[in-house]
């Protein structure tokens, strides 16, 4: 697989194993998956249902523990911590856009903005109006997740991955939910952010999606396999 070494890589994950228990059966989520991504650089895992994909994605973020291996942001090491220093990485380090979960409902969505905030010891110098209209939602800041539309719920999502202006972007479907002009503004977004030193990981099974990217990693049956 070419790439990045891991000198340079921002984002590292070495040897990556996760099984799950379905009755007396142990099923592989990930079979020794490594990688590593360079600031400024998009990539995409492409898979099949099942492959491997959001299961990665998460142990990438510290959302998930591997039974095995290391994953590594900024020189940190992420695996084998507890949850705070993992919460405590992930804020300075990682934004996360998932498929669903990435709002508070009872919060406007300027009001998930700043509280998105809150957590980072290197907020971004982006005020939540900017965000907002980073994304394309100005005039939406005072509306409660119910009331976006699929489309406006997942820039939203986006612009609460962005509020501490993250090294390190993953998103796991982001045009999943949405018509062809947010996707082209979602990617746009995903595209400016390596554009100015970011690194940016994103799940997606439309190969329009991944065309986006500088590399894409196959998963199939929890392996990297070429193409």
């Amino acid at each position: 697989m070419t790439g990045s070494t891991p000198e340079d890589a921002v984002l590292t994950a070495r040897d990556l194993y996760r099984f799950f228990h379905a009755g007396d059966d142990e099923v592989f989520a990930l079979r020794g998956v490594s990688l590593e991504v360079r600031p400024g650089e998009v990539v995409a895992i492409m898979g099949p249902s099942g492959s491997g994909k959001t299961t990665l994605l998460r142990c990438l973020a510290g959302l998930d523990e591997p039974d095995a291996g290391k994953v590594s942001v900024a020189g940190n090491t992420i695996t084998r911590r507890s949850e705070a220093e993992r919460s405590e990485l992930r804020a300075d380090w990682i934004g996360i856009l998932q498929q669903a979960g990435n709002l508070l409902e009872h919060l406007s969505v300027s009001d998930n903005i700043a509280f998105a905030k809150m957590f980072s010891e290197r907020p971004s110098m982006r005020t939540v109006v900017e965000l907002l209209a980073d994304v394309g939602l100005e005039g939406r800041g005072g509306a409660r997740p119910s009331r976006l539309s699929g489309g406006e719920a997942a820039r939203a999502g986006l612009a609460v991955a962005l509020a501490n202006d993250p090294p390190v972007l993953l998103a796991d479907e982001p045009t999943a939910e949405v018509d062809r002009a947010n996707e082209h503004l979602i990617l746009d977004l995903l595209r400016d952010r390596a554009a100015t030193g970011h690194a940016v990981v994103l799940v997606t099974h439309g190969s329009r999606v991944a065309s986006s990217a500088d590399r894409i990693i196959h998963l199939r049956d929890g392996n990297v396999v070429d193409g």
